[in-house]
C-alpha cells in the first residue's frame, strides 16, 4: 500500500464533486442504483476517487441486487480499512481507503460463498480504470 494521503477539508472540497464530496468526506450514501459503475462489467479496477488507489478488481464484482456496486473481496486486505459504524441506530461496518481514509461503503456478512462478504461500495466514492485492451 502507498504512503497515507492527507489534504485539508479546502484541498479535498476543490479536488471533488459536491457528490463525491458528501460520501466520501462525510460518510454520506449515494442514492440506491444511481450509480453508472452498477453496469460496469469491463475487465478493470475500481480506485478510490480521492487518491488512486486500487480497492477492488472487476473480477470480484458481482451484482448482488443491492443498488449500489458489490465485491467479495479488495484488491488486497491492506486496501482497505473496516470500522464500526453505530449511525441510524445500526450495527454496521463502515470500509475506508487505507491511503486516504475515504468513506467508501461497508461490508456485510451476506455474500457469496466461500468468504461470504457483501462489499456494497458507493460509485462515487469509485474511480473505474479498465484494463489496456488486448
Amino acid at each position: 500500500m502507498a504512503e497515507r494521503m492527507t489534504k485539508s477539508d479546502a484541498e479535498w472540497r476543490a479536488k471533488l464533486t459536491p457528490e463525491q464530496y458528501k460520501v466520501t468526506r462525510q460518510h454520506g450514501t449515494e442514492r440506491a442504483a444511481s450509480s453508472p459503475l452498477n453496469d460496469e462489467k469491463r475487465e478493470g479496477v475500481f480506485a478510490c476517487v480521492c487518491c488512486g488507489a486500487p480497492l477492488f478488481a472487476s473480477d470480484a464484482k458481482y451484482d448482488s441486487g443491492s443498488g449500489w456496486p458489490s465485491f467479495t473481496a479488495p484488491v488486497e486486505k491492506e486496501a482497505i480499512t473496516t470500522h464500526q459504524d453505530h449511525s441510524f441506530m445500526m450495527n454496521r461496518t463502515e470500509v475506508r481507503c487505507a491511503r486516504c481514509d475515504a468513506h467508501l461503503g461497508h461490508v456485510f456478512p451476506d455474500g457469496p460463498r466461500p468468504a461470504g462478504l457483501r462489499y456494497c461500495m458507493n460509485g462515487v466514492a469509485l474511480d473505474f480504470k479498465p484494463s489496456a485492451a488486448k
